[in-house]
């Protein structure tokens, strides 16, 4: 007989504002802790070095990870130039110090415009990529560099917030894939001075935005009060997915859907992804919308 894990069934995402100084994983076990999850999984690693951001789904919402995954991202970086780092973050030991030029705001503004759009970004060796399936940070604690394939990523903004000297204030919104550890490094080499992020921090994932975020404290003063004021905390999976359009299906159509098949519905969008909900309002799952304006089911949570 199949053993049941044990902790509780709840469901629903946590906008975590992730501390310094901590990973990524350790932050999911403190949360999956608190809550007595049964489940959980976060979508998207930041560094130790980075605050931030982190959202945790938790139960049946852990079906709607890799969706946030592929979200657009924003950020608040501060670059610190002259310096090089051998993980491209303060955290690393530095391989290089040079002297900065002055830079007037702008040379800094074309800079930055250079990195705006389509670019490609080689990714670091301090990444989680795996190459012959072996992540490539593995490989660079034995200090061994391997050849990397260049990524096609889009940088949609990159906004110059302050300046002196020797430190960037720059505000960054991208696709998916988006290595700021690299973006930092190849600012500072366009600058030829060299350059990495000192701070670095997560302000949006998806349609989420700073305000929402709930700090590991506040968590668990709500856990000194019970599991229904952590629960309150939650976002439910169709709020979690607000950033994209929702339709309603008949009960009729809704039966098609549940079975696997496309169907059509008035007032869908020309291409993306829709959330689907049952006449009655119940998030039922995420959809599809096809080439011919037919919606295929992508993620169904109830049948």
């Amino acid at each position: 007989m199949r053993r049941r894990r044990p902790g509780r069934n709840v469901n629903g995402v946590l906008l975590l504002d992730k501390p310094a100084g901590i990973t990524s994983n350790a932050a999911l076990q403190k949360v999956k802790r608190l809550y007595q999850a049964r489940k959980a999984g976060h979508t998207g690693s930041l560094d130790p070095l980075a605050t931030g951001m982190l959202p945790i789904c938790l139960g049946a919402a852990t079906k709607i990870s890799g969706f946030l995954l592929e979200a657009d991202k924003s950020y608040h970086v501060l670059i610190r130039l002259g310096i090089t780092t051998t993980t491209g973050d303060a955290e690393g030991t530095i391989l290089e110090n040079r002297t900065v030029p002055g830079f007037d705001r702008a040379r800094l503004l074309e800079v930055l415009a250079s990195f705006t759009g389509d670019i490609e970004q080689i990714p670091p060796m301090h990444s989680a990529i795996k190459q012959n399936g072996q992540p490539l940070y593995k490989l660079a604690h034995q200090g061994i560099v391997v050849a990397r394939e260049p990524r096609r990523i889009h940088i949609h903004e990159l906004q110059l917030l302050s300046h002196d000297n020797e430190l960037l204030e720059v505000r960054v919104r991208c696709s998916k894939g988006t290595y700021i550890r690299t973006l930092a490094e190849d600012i500072g080499a366009a600058l030829a001075c060299g350059g990495h992020v000192s701070a670095l921090r997560r302000l949006a994932v998806a349609g989420f935005v700073e305000q929402d975020m709930v700090s590991l404290a506040s968590l668990e003063q709500s856990a000194a009060s019970g599991v229904q004021a952590l629960d309150g905390q939650l976002l439910s999976m169709g709020d979690a997915l607000l950033h994209w359009p929702g339709l309603s299906l008949s009960s009729d159509v809704a039966y098609f859907f549940r079975q696997g098949q496309a169907v059509f519905v008035p007032d869908t969008p020309p291409s993306g992804y829709v959330r689907i909900y049952t006449g009655d309002e119940q998030f039922m799952g995420i959809g599809q919308v096809q080439d011919d304006g037919r919606i295929a089911p992508k993620r169904l949570m109830v049948r």
